[in-house]
């Protein structure tokens, strides 16, 4: 009995949450996406087998991690969605407002030009044969959700990269598990593997390492009576907390990448570390200090790391934040290290 993991691709190149009907419209990876797609070789069931995928550029790319030269198959790409390809499901129902709200009662309605999903079973059906066909033992195939549905029987909510698993016995595939997310620990590996896929520069990589090591230390610190952090969760926001560094409001994008990547307790480590609102010594205000006391790589005061940083203070408001920023960190120094 040989196993088929089929994986379905990573998040295309569009906003976090919005719905787009993009059958066979070729998008590439967003920066989501690309760190979806990195944790992939660290899910034990998927490296050292062959990996199939679509033409479409969000499967190549999902797969490249894999494999950097996955071996592309015609009939493993999506459903064509005939006249909606390529919209917003927000432009569909100005456009198309009937059949929109008719396919919303019975899904098996399908926009003018259409492939039915017949028609997708058979091809993908005939495509996965001739890929077990070229090879032995089991293999990963890169596909979409409705062609992954189609060989599952199933039209659940499949996220990008789920992992389905189907067996082949030599004339029948059968389904065994739909829409397994990947969740590998974030270790060390695993963390340069999200930061590089998202393009975080390298001084900003080596920053999250030293501000790291600073919060291990904090927390070897931390008073009798207060409560021990969770290391690892401490440990995996740290390294990821600059992760969207170059992007405005760095702290919310990068929960958000983070929290879309299956790591909601992380992300919400991340979403505090630049403005820390107070309370307990958690993981988030150790991360918070940790983070004013290292500029760069280097281990500096709170009053040089503000000092350094007033300069780009523009306005009243800002001057302020920074100030209130100050302050918190210097009551989170004396309640940590002062005792």
């Amino acid at each position: 009995m040989r196993s088929v993991y089929l994986v379905r691709h990573a998040m295309p190149d569009i906003p976090i949450g919005a719905r787009w009907c993009i059958g066979h419209t070729d998008l590439p990876l967003g920066t989501v996406g690309r760190m979806q797609a990195a944790l992939l070789p660290f899910v034990p069931i998927l490296p050292g087998k062959p990996v199939f995928c679509s033409y479409l550029s969000r499967a190549v790319d999902t797969a490249r991690p894999l494999c950097p030269e996955p071996m592309i198959r015609e009939g493993l790409e999506e459903q064509d969605m005939g006249v909606w390809d390529g919209l917003s499901f927000d432009e569909i129902m100005v456009r198309y407002p009937e059949l929109y709200a008719a396919r919303e009662k019975d899904p098996a309605i399908w926009p003018e030009d259409a492939e039915d999903m017949v028609s997708v079973g058979r091809r993908m059906r005939a495509a996965l044969r001739r890929c077990l066909d070229e090879t032995e033992g089991d293999i990963v195939v890169v596909s979409h959700k409705s062609a992954i549905d189609s060989i599952t029987g199933q039209r659940k909510k499949l996220l990008h990269t789920s992992i389905s698993r189907v067996s082949w016995d030599g004339t029948e595939l059968t389904p065994q598990e739909v829409g397994q997310l990947p969740h590998p620990d974030l270790t060390e590996e695993v963390c340069m593997a999200v930061l590089r896929a998202a393009g975080t520069p390298e001084q900003v990589i080596a920053h999250c390492r030293a501000v790291c090591e600073e919060a291990l230390r904090l927390a070897d610190r931390l008073p009798a009576g207060e409560t021990a952090p969770d290391r690892g969760l401490l440990y995996a926001a740290t390294l990821l907390h600059d992760v969207a560094r170059t992007e405005p409001s760095h702290a919310e994008t990068g929960a958000a990448w983070v929290r879309a990547l299956g790591y909601p307790e992380v992300a919400g480590v991340i979403a505090r570390h630049h403005d820390f609102d107070g309370g307990s010594l958690d993981e988030a205000a150790l991360l918070f200090l940790a983070d004013k006391y290292v500029r760069g790589t280097e281990r500096v005061s709170l009053e040089e790391r503000f000092a350094a940083s007033a300069g780009r203070c523009t306005d009243e408001e800002a001057r302020a934040a920074h100030e209130r920023r100050f302050q918190t960190a210097k009551r989170l120094e004396k309640r940590i290290i002062s005792g």
